[in-house]
């Protein structure tokens, strides 16, 4: 007996106005459609068919490291017709198939879950994922008979007066006997006004026929389709709050959960506080007892233990436990800074390494360089890592002291518990001990204002 799924992506997603396809747009940091393929499989569904039309090659790209299956759609003719393109991943199998669609991300993997499981203790042929919502505007209705049991799906347009009262709506979103479903597929015609294929139609086939359909009820927050980018910031605000509440479960002090933006694959360990304003990207690793004051973005890096950090920009890199950073620091992309290292106002850090207990206190550039630990850097310190054509590289050994508004021209060598004068531009190596000083000798001349005319 299997058990897969079928996501239905081939929509086109006109009412996003977007060059990129509907399920690939992002919601709080992962396509729509890698949601409900990751919700499949920790659902423990391994066999997970996506559909696939408009902005195929995109939504193939985006979504090949899932290690699933495509479907194609050539021409949009309704959902039934989108589940009749997956007819090759369905033949052969026996068991229960899920559809989902690609534009559900909210959709949980208990819910999935329960669903599969009161589909299949229920004995039904399909089952129909619903929810009773207060205002059920233009989906269509879940029509039950006496007993509970589901009588039809009545879509909005074709609704009575007493049908348009009912409040449990279709998800469309289905558990379906597979064998069942194939047959029902054969029996689908379009002879409706938009000459469609619909899948709804595969459940009154099922009813004629005598079998049982069950409708499993779920929250509305779970079934929220994405059709325009308005939809698009109200699922991201469902599961931005999904995702905040987590993390205050696990012990993390979030002061405003309405004001803090963190994507579904960070990590944060307990007893870290979050302030207003963060921005938290990627798979971020924050581990305990941090404190991210407000305003910064962190997007793929790794903060140890202890980190304060106060309105700056981390990126793709590592930061040791209780070193602090900013206010108005830049750590750009594979720089690696040590335990109790500062780094202060108006620094950036590129594609260097800065050892333990070095103090980078404000208003400097460090590029390209390894950095040893304790030293300390004075203000509008700048490694010259650039000549217009290449990079290279600069290294600083330990307990090495750069003085104010030094220039280190890479390549560069500065030795341990080396000096470095203010003002100095270094272009050559500086031996360990040695103290380095490379400026013009200041000269004085007397009366030079007035003679010169400068006088006021």
């Amino acid at each position: 007996m299997y058990k897969c799924a079928i996501i239905l992506a081939a929509g086109e997603g006109k009412r996003m106005n977007s060059n990129l396809p509907k399920v690939m747009h992002k919601v709080c940091g992962k396509e729509m459609i890698n949601h409900v393929i990751d919700v499949m499989r920790t659902a423990d569904i391994e066999m997970v068919d996506v559909v696939i039309g408009k902005g195929a090659e995109e939504v193939r790209k985006g979504t090949e490291s899932r290690n699933i299956n495509y479907s194609i759609q050539e021409e949009q003719l309704g959902t039934g017709h989108a589940v009749m393109c997956a007819n090759e991943f369905l033949k052969g199998k026996s068991g229960t198939v899920a559809i989902f669609v690609g534009d559900g991300p909210l959709i949980t993997e208990n819910t999935v879950r329960k669903m599969l499981d009161f589909h299949e203790k229920g004995d039904f042929k399909a089952t129909i994922l619903t929810s009773t919502i207060s205002d059920p505007a233009k989906y269509g209705r879940i029509i039950r008979n006496e007993n509970g049991e589901v009588k039809k799906i009545v879509e909005f347009k074709d609704c009575s007066e007493d049908e348009l009262l009912v409040n449990e709506i279709n998800s469309g979103m289905y558990c379906f006997n597979i064998e069942e479903l194939l047959s029902s597929l054969d029996k689908l015609n379009n002879n409706n006004a938009q000459e469609e294929y619909y899948l709804t139609d595969a459940i009154g086939i099922l009813k004629n026929q005598g079998f049982k359909v069950g409708a499993f009820d779920v929250p509305a927050g779970e079934i929220t389709a994405v059709n325009s980018k308005v939809e698009l910031a109200h699922a991201q605000e469902i599961m931005r709050k999904r995702i905040n509440i987590k993390h205050m479960e696990n012990g993390v002090t979030i002061i405003d959960p309405n004001s803090t933006y963190i994507d579904c694959e960070v990590e944060i360990g307990k007893d870290t506080v979050i302030y207003p304003g963060n921005v938290l990207e990627g798979t971020t690793i924050i581990k305990e007892e941090c404190i991210l004051y407000p305003n910064n973005r962190i997007y793929n890096s790794i903060l140890e233990n202890g980190i304060s950090i106060q309105t700056s920009v981390v990126l793709e890199s590592v930061i040791g436990e209780k070193t602090t950073v900013g206010p108005y620091a830049y750590i750009r992309p594979e720089s690696v800074i040590g335990k109790r290292a500062r780094i202060g106002d108006f620094v950036e850090i590129k594609k260097s390494t800065i050892g333990d207990n070095t103090k980078v206190s404000h208003l400097t550039y460090i590029g390209d360089a390894e950095v040893g630990s304790g030293c300390n850097f004075g203000c509008g310190t700048v490694v010259v890592n650039y000549d217009g054509k290449s990079k290279y590289k600069t290294i600083i050994g330990n307990n090495a002291f750069i003085g104010c508004n030094t220039n280190l021209v890479s390549p560069v060598k500065v030795n341990d518990n080396a000096y470095i004068a203010a003002g100095s531009t270094i272009t050559n190596e500086v031996p360990k001990d040695a103290l380095a000083i490379a400026r013009a000798r200041q000269r004085n001349i007397e009366n030079w204002v007035v003679k010169s005319g400068h006088s006021k």
